[in-house]
């Protein structure tokens, strides 16, 4: 394939030699994404054998799932910036590595402090991989697709729920609950060393960092003869990261993409932790609590591959909107259902098809709406703020439950939280075009970031 004297990395990844290494970058990043999902529907479904054992009430688990989140903000907030200023390659495998380590030494502690502090350290190599690993599928991917495929990396987190839940049903019960996260501590260990060989640094982080030596091996990696220098690269940032969210353009961007995030992982932490306590409370039982949660992570995988589809042929955001709001009827309506095992499984599966679905295609938006040397830190900041929520919901939960509060009313706040996030994605595509450029002129076919036609205001 012959290449102009200047292009763009985005034109090289259209070659057919670049296919295999784009989907290898794809896969594995998929396979972090699944080890989170894996680790946080672990704990939720290990927690009714850990109540029991340790003689404490469900309340109790309130704390133990707000503070794992609380790492995770930790996590993508500090470990998003650095991936910006040293790689995404080297955060990620770091990352990995910690929490994997951390999943480990779950099965020692023996009291609900202690659970909490290793649950907290956990979160942090959680919430630090997903940033980079995010930004390196949005990266290695061309524009036209990428709204689809980080969707569909992004499926991975779901389908580790799904994988725990299979997993805990036959193995609680003959092992205990620690079984899980030696299973959740040991698949990060053996996953490492593909990530080491086969996953590259990002392209275009190292020519925004100059680093031409690397970027040549990347090429060769990607099976290009082209030179390093024929690449564009973007400028350096020559303010903080931070800073620059808010300048350019960005702020009203970012602020709303925030409050979406907020939302929508409020609703996704609290329905993800607590549906097993909840349905169980509510007369499901241990089986149908766990299919229950087979069926709510089921339904965000086919969410979010259906509706990444079609954000990528219509407006993304009146799409996610609409998600929101299906997602939104469907959590209310649990709060309902009590032990009718079928209703359950619709709804649970609409849930997550609807609201998990929605978020996660929600992190393609924050992909395509930040730079090349923000994206990582754009990404990691809505996310990192967003575990506001993540955490608010399990806790709020939590002392819902410990009032005497039933399912309806643990579900009505995941509810109304869908709505809320439905708003908030629909005003920013009215509002927010793509940052740090002029808005394109009134002509036939000119888009703006979400895909929705622009004019000189914008909108």
């Amino acid at each position: 394939m012959t290449y102009p004297a200047r292009f763009t990395f985005d034109e090289l990844l259209d070659a057919p030699e670049a296919k295999r290494p784009r989907l290898v970058v794809v896969l594995l990043c998929a396979a972090v994404a699944t080890l989170d999902g894996f680790d946080l529907q672990s704990i939720a479904l290990a927690a009714p054998s850990i109540a029991r054992a340790w003689g404490v009430g469900a309340a109790a688990f309130g704390a133990v799932f707000g503070v794992g989140l609380f790492g995770s903000l930790v996590g993508a907030f500090l470990l998003g910036r650095l991936s910006d200023r040293f790689g995404r390659r080297r955060i990620l495998l770091i990352s990995v590595a910690l929490f994997a380590v951390c999943s480990l030494a779950t099965p020692l502690v023996g009291s609900v402090g202690a659970l909490v502090a290793v649950r907290f350290l956990t979160g942090i190599g959680l919430g630090g991989a997903l940033p980079s690993a995010i930004a390196l599928t949005s990266e290695y991917t061309p524009e036209r697709s990428r709204g689809a495929v980080v969707g569909l990396m992004f499926c991975g987190y779901p389908a580790g729920g799904v994988l725990a839940g299979v997993l805990s049903a036959p193995l609680i019960p003959a092992f205990g609950w620690p079984v899980v996260f030696v299973i959740g501590g040991v698949l990060p260990l053996l996953l490492l060393p593909a990530l080491w060989r086969s996953v590259p640094e990002s392209a275009q982080f190292l020519m925004v960092t100059g680093d031409l030596a690397a970027l040549r091996g990347v090429l060769r990696r990607m099976g290009s003869s082209v030179d390093a220098g024929q690449l564009e690269a973007e400028r350096a940032p020559d303010r903080s990261p931070v800073v620059r969210l808010f300048t350019e353009g960005r702020a009203a961007g970012t602020l709303l993409l925030w409050v979406t995030m907020v939302m929508a992982l409020l609703l996704a932490y609290l329905l993800a932790n607590w549906i097993p306590l909840v349905t169980t409370a509510a007369g499901a039982g241990a089986g149908g609590s766990a299919l229950a949660i087979a069926t709510f992570n089921l339904g965000a995988i086919i969410g979010c591959l259906l509706l990444g589809r079609l954000a990528d042929r219509c407006r993304p955001t009146l799409v996610i909107a609409g998600a929101f709001v299906l997602g939104a009827a469907a959590i209310a309506a649990l709060g309902y259902v009590g032990a009718q095992l079928g209703a359950l499984l619709l709804l649970t599966f609409a849930a997550g098809f609807g609201g998990i679905g929605a978020q996660m295609c929600l992190v393609s938006v924050c992909a395509n709406f930040y730079e090349t040397s923000l994206r990582a830190t754009g990404i990691g900041s809505s996310m990192s703020v967003g575990r506001i929520g993540g955490i608010a919901g399990p806790v709020l939960a939590g002392l819902l439950v410990g009032a005497g509060a039933g399912a309806a009313a643990v579900f009505w706040v995941a509810a109304v939280a869908a709505l809320c996030a439905a708003a908030a994605i629909t005003a920013f595509g009215l509002v927010v075009h793509r940052p740090g450029r002029a808005p394109a002129p009134a002509t036939e076919d000119a888009t703006t970031n979400d895909g929705a036609p622009t004019t000189r205001s914008g909108r």
